[in-house]
């Protein structure tokens, strides 16, 4: 099968995920929580690199259980730090953590993050290919910036969007490719 022309076909778990995850709508809060914890670690690096290091993530972030990352404590941030089997970077740390906060206040608020993201995309799936940005991820990233989420900017949302489905992406010449 053809595959889209970012997919590193040398490395399994990307062919596994361009196969099997990703454009697949998910719409359940936990996923699209870890999904967008991990594309915010993404900001300056490659989508490879941070899903080589998913279950490390999974695993230092407690399953990406909401709750508990809400709770993080300095010690928490301390010992997340000094795990180098994710990324160290403490701005992204310290910034998943308020994320966490705030997106849970919009999960309070709007019953789920699928909900308010469909204030933005009225519940439709976009087909479209070779975009880094579109409206979607602007009016999102801007109120979640207005919120106060960090690593948050459009292109970011852009990628968080293709990933769980709401924007659909495959290439042309990939086999997973689809039209509305």
């Amino acid at each position: 099968m053809n595959r889209c022309k970012w997919c590193d076909l040398k490395n399994p778990k990307y062919v596994e995920y361009h196969d099997k995850e990703w454009g697949v709508l998910r719409t359940d809060d936990s996923y699209l929580f870890e999904m967008l914890v991990l594309e915010s670690f993404q900001a300056g690096l490659s989508w490879e690199c941070i899903l080589n290091k998913r279950e490390n993530f999974r695993r230092a972030y407690d399953e990406f259980n909401l709750d508990k990352v809400c709770g993080y404590d300095e010690e928490k941030i301390a010992e997340l730090c000094s795990d180098s089997s994710i990324v160290r970077n403490k701005l992204k740390i310290r910034a998943s953590i308020s994320n966490a906060r705030i997106f849970r206040d919009i999960v309070k608020e709007q019953g789920s993050f699928y909900d308010y993201l469909c204030k933005f995309t009225d519940g439709e799936i976009l087909y479209e290919c070779d975009k880094t940005t579109n409206e979607w991820s602007d009016r999102i990233s801007a109120d979640l910036k207005k919120r106060g989420m960090k690593f948050v900017g459009s292109v970011i949302i852009y990628s968080f969007l293709q990933a769980v489905g709401v924007i659909y992406s495959h290439d042309s010449e990939c086999g997973l490719y689809r039209e509305k």
